[in-house]
C-alpha cells in the first residue's frame, strides 16, 4: 500500500469498492457527508470547460492533465503549491451561472456515491471578484443543489443536501456571513463554519459573529486541530461554542501514548475527555490529513493515521473527504481506505454512519430517523 492507500478516483467518475468478503459495494451503501468543500470538488473537465469560455488561464487545458497537476501540488507537502490548486478552482467560481452548474454537479456526485445526507461548505466570500453579490452566490449554488436532488428523486435516489456557509478566519466578514447564515436557515443553509489559517487567527477575534449565532440558536462546526494544536480546538469549543470539530485530529496533542511489548497504553488529558464524553464530533478526512501532515507525531502514511486510536478510545469520529478533487476520493474510497488499513468491518462503517447522523444539524427526530434508514440499510 502506498502513503495514502487506495488508488485516487476523479469527481464525475464512477468507482467501484467492493466489501471485502461480499458482494457489496460500498457506493450501494446509504452515507453521509459532514465535510466536503464545494470549491475542492470540482469535475476537471468543468473546469477546463468554463475556464476557455470565460478566458480564464489555469495550468494545464486538458482535464486528464489538469487533474494530475492538482493531485500532484496538493500532494507536494508545501501548503503553497496546495493552495494554489484552489485558487484554479475558485476562478471559474465567480458567476452565478457557473456556481449552479457546478453546486449542481456536485450534489449529483454525492447522490452517485450514496450519499443520502450531506452538508456542503463554502464561503460566499471568496466567490465576489466578477461582481457577484454574497446573497446572488448563495442562491445559485442552492438553485444548483435542488436541482441535482430533483434528479436524484426522479431516478429513485432521495437525498438531503444543505449549505455550511464558511467565513474566513483571516477576512472582517464574519458577522456579514453570521447574518446570512440566519437568514437562509431554513431556507437551504443548515449552518455555519469558520475556516482558514487556524494559526495566528484564534476564534475569539469574531466573537461579535458568535454571538449572533447564539442569539438565534445556530449550530456551527469549527475548522480546528487540523493545522494547528490544543489552542485552536479549545477556541473552536469554548469561544466558538463548536458542535463539531472541522477534522480535529490534532485533539491527539492531548493524549500520551506509551507502548511497551504487550500493549499501547493511552492517557486522556482534560480537553481530549472533554471531546471525548461529550460526543463532540470530529470530521476526519483521512486523505486530506495525509496530504496536510496533520498528524506527523504518528507518521506520515495512511497506516500511520491515529483514527484507529481515537475510534477504539471511544471518540464520536466521523468519515469525510475535505475536498474531493485535490485528494483525488470520494466518501466511499475514504471508507473502503480505512476499511482497507484496519480491517474493519460493516459494523464499523455503520457506527461511523451513525456518529454522522447525530452530528447532522438536523432536528433531533429527523436524525433518529435517518439513524434508522441507516441501520435498516446495514443490517439487511
Amino acid at each position: 500500500m502506498n502513503r495514502i492507500g487506495l488508488p485516487q478516483v476523479t469527481p464525475g467518475e464512477k468507482s467501484i469498492h467492493v466489501f471485502p468478503g461480499t458482494d457489496i459495494t460500498v457506493e450501494s451503501l446509504p452515507k453521509i457527508s459532514l465535510h466536503d468543500h464545494l470549491d475542492g470538488g470540482l469535475r476537471p473537465s468543468t473546469i477546463v470547460e468554463l475556464a476557455a469560455a470565460g478566458g480564464i488561464d489555469i495550468p494545464r487545458t486538458a482535464p486528464e492533465e489538469l487533474n494530475d497537476w492538482v493531485r500532484s501540488n496538493a500532494d507536494s507537502g508545501n501548503l503553497v503549491d496546495y493552495l494554489a490548486t484552489f485558487s484554479v478552482t475558485l476562478s471559474v467560481m465567480q458567476s452565478a451561472a457557473n456556481l449552479e452548474r457546478i453546486a449542481r454537479e456536485f450534489v449529483e456526485d454525492l447522490i452517485e456515491d450514496g450519499v443520502v445526507y450531506g452538508e456542503i461548505r463554502w464561503a460566499p466570500e471568496l466567490h465576489l471578484e466578477r461582481g457577484l453579490g454574497l446573497r446572488d452566490a448563495i442562491d445559485a449554488v442552492q438553485r444548483g443543489i435542488d436541482a441535482a436532488v430533483v434528479e436524484g428523486r426522479l431516478s429513485g435516489r432521495v437525498a438531503r443536501i444543505g449549505q455550511l456557509l464558511c467565513a474566513m478566519r483571516q477576512n472582517d466578514r464574519a458577522d456579514e456571513i453570521a447574518e446570512l447564515v440566519i437568514d437562509y436557515r431554513g431556507r437551504g443553509v443548515v449552518g455555519f463554519d469558520i475556516a482558514g489559517p487556524e494559526a495566528g487567527f484564534s476564534v475569539s477575534r469574531l466573537a461579535s459573529a458568535f454571538a449572533k449565532l447564539d442569539e438565534s440558536w445556530v449550530p456551527r462546526t469549527v475548522h480546528a486541530g487540523e493545522a494547528d494544536g490544543l489552542l485552536s480546538i479549545e477556541g473552536a469549543l469554548i469561544d466558538g461554542r463548536a458542535l463539531r470539530l472541522g477534522h480535529g485530529i490534532r485533539i491527539t496533542d492531548d493524549l500520551s501514548v506509551k507502548v511497551d511489548r504487550e500493549s499501547t497504553h493511552v492517557t486522556l488529558g482534560p480537553l481530549a475527555e472533554w471531546v471525548r464524553d461529550r460526543r463532540i464530533a470530529l470530521e476526519i478526512c483521512p486523505t486530506s490529513n495525509v496530504h496536510t501532515n496533520a498528524f506527523s507525531r504518528f507518521g506520515s502514511a495512511i497506516n500511520d493515521h491515529p483514527f484507529e486510536m481515537l475510534y477504539q478510545l471511544g471518540f464520536a469520529v466521523t468519515v469525510n473527504t475535505d475536498n474531493r478533487l485535490m485528494s483525488g476520493t470520494s466518501l466511499s474510497r475514504e471508507i473502503a481506505n480505512l476499511v482497507e488499513t484496519f480491517g474493519y468491518d460493516l459494523d464499523d462503517v455503520l457506527q461511523w454512519q451513525l456518529n454522522s447522523a447525530d452530528a447532522t444539524f438536523l432536528p433531533a427526530d429527523e436524525r433518529d430517523t435517518l439513524s434508522d434508514l441507516l441501520t435498516a440499510a446495514y443490517t439487511a
